[in-house]
């Protein structure tokens, strides 16, 4: 699913960012440029870093 129309970033491309470390929306800005134009994707991908993080942060309780 897109999440910025602006710069066609989609959920997955999203997801393979914060794989590859991005830890921040700062990140996901430099990188895709999410939120740096009209700023409506700021939410949904604020959601998908977020639950993310929860995700790499269980993973690595259960591997410790």
């Amino acid at each position: 699913m897109y999440i910025c129309l602006c710069h066609g970033v989609s959920d997955k491309k999203i997801e393979q960012a914060i794989d590859d470390g991005a830890r921040s929306m700062r990140d996901l800005s430099s990188e895709l440029k999410v939120g740096s134009q009209c700023g409506k994707c700021c939410n949904c991908a604020k959601k998908i870093l977020n639950q993310k993080l929860i995700d790499i942060v269980d993973v690595t309780d259960e591997v410790a």
